[in-house]
């Protein structure tokens, strides 16, 4: 039984890092997309998200049965609750590629406005976010994922700094007020992504360490 048991875990943690490679693949070709105009990749993004549906559907299921069928206690437990979480952001993660996806062909005219902003920097950023919470989590890696948690500061940053600049710009240039507003919606979203890639790495934590961290606490409840 608890060699059965092991091999329920290893085969859980399995599907998690297959969704978080396919996460991660369908976030970098939906950044590259973005910058680089390509609206056929952009469509192939779109339609590679039903795979990480299905995946997501599978991790659920897994977790269930396992708490179901068995009494997981101490380390394996803490896995089996932040797998439901780390699940719940990949999944996430994943809906933000789409609609990153979607901007690509009403920003393609406007790309030489687009590269003046700060997004391929956020989004830089956010992704390597993205990626070390995924390798944290499949090393094991609690200093990794600490280190996810000192660069949401640094998107939060310029987050706030972009939204300052694409108003001043819709406020100067009435023309801009179309590819700007994308820019905008695009800011949001790869604000979120760092916020999900902040909480797989807490969620590594929390099973390494045995502790929960709510980085920056006070600012509210993530989402």
């Amino acid at each position: 039984m608890e060699r059965h048991f092991e091999r329920e875990l290893e085969e859980l943690k399995g599907t998690l890092v297959r969704m978080g490679s396919l996460v991660d693949a369908q976030l970098d070709a939906a950044c590259q997309a973005l910058f680089e105009g390509d609206v056929q990749r952009a469509r192939a993004v779109i339609e590679e998200d039903r795979e990480v549906d299905s995946l997501d559907t599978q991790v659920d299921r897994r977790c269930m049965d396992i708490f179901a069928l068995t009494q997981p206690v101490a380390v394996d437990l803490r896995l089996l609750m932040s797998a439901l979480a780390i699940n719940s952001q990949l999944e996430r993660i994943g809906d933000i590629a789409v609609n990153i996806a979607e901007r690509v062909e009403a920003l393609a005219p406007f790309r030489e406005f687009l590269l003046g902003t700060r997004l391929g920097e956020m989004a830089s950023i956010a992704r390597i976010m993205v990626r070390d919470s995924l390798d944290a989590f499949i090393n094991g890696d609690a200093s990794l994922a600490s280190r996810v948690l000192v660069s949401d500061d640094v998107v939060d940053r310029l987050d706030r700094g972009t939204f300052s600049s694409l108003v001043t710009a819709m406020k100067e240039q009435h023309d801009l007020i179309e590819p700007a507003a994308h820019c905008l919606i695009l800011a949001r979203h790869l604000e979120r992504l760092a916020d999900h890639a902040t909480n797989i790495a807490e969620g590594v934590i929390f099973i390494v360490e045995a502790r929960q961290v709510k980085h920056n606490a006070g600012e509210g409840v993530r989402r």
